[in-house]
């Protein structure tokens, strides 16, 4: 079809072991057991430890059938399976509409009857740019929402709005919120995707000599550029070797062991532990191979040719630059080594044509986006990427005003009836500009300085200028403009002023008030103890004493004592790592009774009491610290983690955090730490709680959820 959008998939044909888990548990279930004779033990082991690959090998035998696969065209969102029939199908003429919701990245299908959840694009194998193309060619109506699927999905909250009128309180004006921030950044590459598809395809110069390089002159382009990700390490042909080496070592020990004989446990035990480890040798260099991938890329005027090495088998995409209208550069998907399901990937590329059709999904993780970006625009390629440019500052200075304000002495913008003016030294207003061609007027901060923007009916900005130059303060314009009825917007002073009361009144979320005893002077004496002239003080009333008088006293409230949620380690979490107790524990137990059986009255005797002991000694164990855990306590306050028997390990003030969220860090594991508002991580919290949780207890309390925004203003904006 003209206008078809398919899902990321990966090939069928791959060869992988089929059920390799439950075949080593055989494998080793086997070697304990005393079979006889001893070459048909020995075999049962090889044979059962070799099914999974050869069922593996199986698929590639008969003709290959890839995997399951989403589509998007004239017929509608359908899920394509294996053999070409269609599993799930939304048709296009029941489709009202689609929407992408920011939180988590769902496509949701608006039609007659409602909305239905389709599914997270990841997983679905779809590119958001690429949906939101394909869909408006379409012509579906396309949305991008702020918020989850499950939202839209509450009939609670629908009627919320409806009853309480919540949609008419959406303030206007003011930075964009987020699904406004995104669809305009879709729709700014789709702009960028038409103007390079209407304009005609270059034409390739001509081949250099076959003496020569490509030199660049006028009007030429530079030759052939390669770029590669660094060779892994240890390279392929290393972990090949360590995984058949693993393997061989398997065999020998399994085979010495069959020659000397399995009458003993002990021996049908250490070759079940080397079977164990011979499986999971290979199984982990195969995995370790699929990971060792390195793309690379042959850029020429001509075609793009990109190169990954996935497995033993290259996968090479060749594309003709006259095919290519635009390439997309940015965050994208990129197929999972070992699993084959789509995952995001920090750079990748979409080649679109000029049907705005998408050619070709380009690899790129490892790459430095900065080298391929314009490595491909020194070629001719236009190359469109998903970060937003720097902003447009106009000149500064009276360079870029009208004549007629460096013509009038003394002059300055004033705010009359009706609109702006531009008023000389005595007051006279020596040029108008009427309320009607006003679109709208926008104070902001530039290089630290106060500017207006004054935009006209059509929404183009026509002016702009430092309110230094114009020799007026940004209070007086704001005031002014608002006092006349102007469509005025300041939204870095909105924020601060929303910031400020915020602050003022977190304090007030406080506990109850402690009681504070004072020492007051005795009547007829000063506070220095000196006896004072005068007439003597009333008397203090029966049962209150002369020199003890309280009175209510309010501390700030600590992260502890604040109002807040109370976070817990999740169930899921709890009972793995009592599992994980209860196992190693009965590890020991199993190796004990190996190592001590004969000095203990042999291995059945000593397992049978060791056995029982070890799950006692996990199980109680693990209680005896479970009851004692740690808990994370979210208030407006700040942060805390205390223990269930109330110990406070660490508390953080509000002042000092700077967001909370996931650490992807490249150089190790994901974790979930607290930063400061500089970016530099404060603590760790070493306890997975609910993620779903403690982001609503964040958003709750006040405490920023993510990474700190260093490009965020702290101090107020000038002039105010």
């Amino acid at each position: 079809m003209e206008h078809e959008l398919v899902g990321l998939a990966g090939s069928g044909g791959r060869w992988r072991p089929v059920a390799a888990g439950p075949f080593t548990v055989l494998a080793v279930a086997l070697a304990l057991l005393p079979i006889r004779p001893v070459w048909l033990w020995a075999a049962l082991i090889g044979a059962v430890a070799a099914i999974p690959w050869l069922l593996g090998a199986v698929p590639d035998a008969r003709r290959r059938r890839p995997r399951p696969y989403w589509r998007l065209s004239a017929a509608g969102l359908e899920r394509v399976g294996r053999g070409g029939l269609v599993m799930v199908s939304y048709e296009r003429s029941r489709i009202d509409g689609l929407a992408i919701t920011t939180g988590d990245g769902v496509l949701t299908v608006f039609h007659r009857f409602g909305r239905t959840a389709v599914g997270g694009l990841t997983a679905m194998g779809l590119e958001p740019l690429a949906v939101f193309v394909t869909a408006r060619r379409l012509g579906i109506p396309m949305h991008i929402l702020d918020g989850e699927a499950t939202d839209l999905l509450d009939p609670a909250l629908d009627e919320a709005l409806r009853v309480s009128g919540l949609e008419d309180d959406v303030p206007g004006g003011g930075p964009l919120p987020r699904d406004h921030a995104a669809e305009k950044r879709l729709l700014d590459q789709e702009a960028a995707l038409l103007a390079a598809a209407h304009e005609p395809p270059a034409e390739p110069p001509a081949r250099p000599s076959a003496g020569g390089r490509a030199a660049r002159g006028k009007g030429g382009r530079a030759g052939e550029q390669r770029l590669a990700t660094p060779e892994p390490l240890p390279s392929r042909r290393r972990i090949v070797l360590l995984g058949a080496l693993t393997a061989l070592l398997g065999t020998v020990m399994i085979t010495r062991i069959a020659l000397d004989g399995t009458n003993a446990f002990g021996a049908r035990l250490a070759a079940g532990c080397w079977a164990l480890a011979a499986i999971a040798g290979v199984l982990a260099a195969r995995r370790r191979l699929l990971r060792a991938v390195q793309v690379r890329w042959t850029i020429t005027a001509e075609r793009l040719l990109v190169r990954a090495r996935p497995g033993r088998r290259r996968e090479v995409q060749d594309l003709r630059a006259g095919d290519v209208a635009a390439v997309v550069v940015g965050p994208g998907l990129r197929l999972d080594p070992v699993s084959g399901e789509p995952r995001r990937a920090d750079l990748a590329a979409l080649a679109f044509g000029h049907r705005l059709e998408l050619v070709a999904r380009l690899p790129a993780h490892g790459l430095d986006g900065f080298q391929l970006a314009h490595a491909l625009d020194d070629h001719g390629y236009r190359v469109i990427t998903s970060a937003a440019r720097a902003p447009r500052r106009p000149e500064y200075g009276l360079e870029g005003l009208p004549e007629i304000f460096a013509q009038v002495p003394g002059g300055r913008l004033v705010v009359t009836e009706g609109g702006l003016g531009w008023a000389d030294a005595a007051g006279d207003v020596v040029l108008k500009m009427p309320e009607d061609r006003i679109g709208g007027i926008e104070l902001l901060t530039v290089g630290g300085h106060a500017w207006v923007r004054l935009y006209d009916s059509d929404g183009d900005e026509f002016f702009a200028a430092p309110l230094s130059a114009l020799r007026i303060s940004r209070t007086d314009l704001r005031d002014s403009a608002r006092r006349a009825g102007l469509p005025v917007t300041d939204a870095e002073y909105d924020a601060y002023l929303s910031a400020a009361f915020h602050s003022a009144v977190s304090t007030l979320a406080a506990p109850e008030p402690e009681r504070a005893t004072a020492a007051l002077p005795t009547p007829g004496t000063g506070q220095d103890g000196t006896v004072q002239d005068g007439p003597a003080p009333p008397s203090w009333p029966e049962g209150l004493g002369e020199q003890d008088v309280t009175f209510p006293a309010s501390s700030p409230p600590s992260p502890v004592t604040a109002p807040g949620a109370l976070l817990d380690a999740t169930r899921r979490s709890r009972i793995g790592t009592y599992g994980m107790s209860v196992l190693l524990c009965e590890a020991v137990a199993l190796l004990g009774a190996v190592w001590l059986g004969p000095d203990l009255g042999g291995f059945n005797a000593t397992a049978s009491w060791s056995m029982p002991a070890g799950l006692l000694i996990g199980l109680l164990g693990y209680w005896v610290y479970d009851r004692n855990r740690s808990q994370l306590r979210v208030s407006s306050a700040g942060l805390a983690v205390v223990t269930r028997r109330g110990k406070v390990e660490w508390e953080l003030a509000r002042d000092r955090v700077g967001g909370v969220g996931i650490d992807e860090a490249v150089e190790r594991m994901p974790r979930l730490v607290v930063w400061a508002p500089s970016g530099r991580v404060l603590r760790q919290i070493t306890f997975p709680p609910d993620l779903d949780e403690l982001r609503r207890a964040c958003e709750r309390y006040g405490v920023p959820w993510g990474p700190p925004d260093a490009d965020r203003p702290a101090p107020p904006p000038p002039e105010l």
